[in-house]
Formats: structure tokens, sequence, C-alpha cells
């Protein structure tokens, strides 16, 4: 759990740098950083998508099923609205002086809690006690952090409990999950989760909305394919055709 520790404790100080940053910093400034950091995410997120793309071995309809079949399943269960509700609770607790906690909070756990960093970093931290994936996550989520918390408030660092819970999750169930990881299904899931992080550059620069939080199961969706018997079952439909 040390990775995941480090990680969570860098948002937290990375978002407190950055609420001393807020109150010196402009509306007129504050929409130029969203915007810049909107950009940013949306590119991070579109490189790590064509990464797995350009291998030549993805599999481009088990990630659109798995987008379309994740957000079906993340709105029925509503999944989004219960995380901002979240936020909300937070901002009830706080006040308005916390300025949108929901935002920040919504935002700032889906960027840290989407992506291969945070899978493989916490499997490596639960079964080989190797924690330099979340390390370096931790220095990027810190400097993210710092920049998030000076636009977005102070709902940034309530976003470490995110973190702290769904990698401590992953982490004290890497043995069993670990004999399910392949090399194909990582590359399934950096796809998925880089166009999700895309999506979440686009709702930042406000082009579109999209509720990112209900796609998160589609990360989920490749695991289950790559199983050898739904595997198999799916090469033998593809072959009759």
């Amino acid at each position: 759990m040390l990775g995941t520790i480090v990680n969570s404790l860098a948002i937290l100080f990375g978002g407190s740098a950055g609420l001393l940053l807020r109150g010196g910093i402009s509306e007129r400034y504050k929409e130029i950083i969203i915007s810049v950091l909107g950009l940013s995410v949306a590119f991070i997120g579109l490189s790590t998508a064509l990464e797995g793309l350009m291998s030549g071995e993805a599999e481009p309809i088990l990630y659109i099923i798995s987008l379309v079949l994740g957000s079906i399943i993340g709105e029925f269960i509503k999944i989004e609205q219960r995380i901002e509700s979240v936020g909300d609770i937070i901002q009830h607790k706080i006040g308005s002086n916390g300025g949108n906690v929901s935002q920040g909070f919504v935002m700032a756990s889906l960027t840290y809690c989407v992506g291969t960093m945070a899978i493989l970093g916490a499997i490596e931290s639960g079964i080989q006690g190797v924690h330099t994936t979340l390390f370096t996550k931790s220095v990027l989520d810190g400097i993210t952090a710092i920049i998030f918390a000076s636009t977005l408030g102070i709902g940034v660092l309530f976003s470490a409990f995110s973190v702290f819970v769904y990698q401590g999750i992953l982490t004290l169930l890497a043995s069993y999950i670990q004999q399910y990881m392949t090399g194909d299904m990582m590359r399934e899931i950096s796809i998925i989760g880089g166009i999700m992080i895309f999506a979440i550059g686009i709702n930042m620069l406000e082009i579109k909305k999209f509720k990112i939080g209900n796609m998160l199961p589609a990360v989920f969706i490749p695991v289950i394919f790559y199983l050898p018997q739904v595997h198999m079952v799916f090469e033998f439909i593809t072959s009759l055709f």
C-alpha cells in the first residue's frame, strides 16, 4: 500500500499548494489555465490511446463495444451521479467558500483513477512490492493537483480519498487479478483509458459534456473478454464470417 499512500499524499500536498495560489489568480487567468490544462489532458489521452492503436494488434470492435456497453452500465447504475453526490455532500459540509467542490472532486478523481498507471502500479505494488510506477504517478498527480486546485478549488484535495480507495482495492486484490492480466488486455485497457482521458479534456474545454464517470465500467470489460472461455467463443464466432 506504500505506493498508494504516497500517491494520495502527493495529491493532498499538491492540492494544498494549489489552494494557496488560488486567491492570487484572477478569473481571466484561471480560464486560460483551465483551457490549457484541458488541451493538455486531451493530448495525453489521445497519445495514450494512439500508442495502443499503433501496435497493430488492437481490437477496434472490443474498445468500441467496451465504451458503449460500459457507458450503458454506468448510466444504469448512475455512477457519475453518485460521484457527484459525494462532491455535493462535501460541498454542503464545508459551505460555499470551497467553490464548486463537486466539479473539482469529480474531475480530479476521474483523471487520477483512469489509466494504466493506476492499474499497473497498484498491481505491481501488491504483487512485487515495487512502487516505482506509483511513485512516478505521484509526481505527475502532485504537479497536476497544484494546477487543478488553483483553478477548481478544494474538491481536488478530496480526490486523494478516491485514489486511496481505488488503488488500495486493486493492490489488495493484486494476487487474484494478476493471473488474468495479459499484454493484450492491458493494451485494450490503455486504449479505453486514453479515450476516456481525452473525453475529460473535452469536458474541460467545454466542447461537449461527456459523463466520464458512467464510462468507468468500460475499463473492466477487456478483462472479461480475455478470459479464455469468452475469448474462444469470440474467435469461433469471428471465424464464421
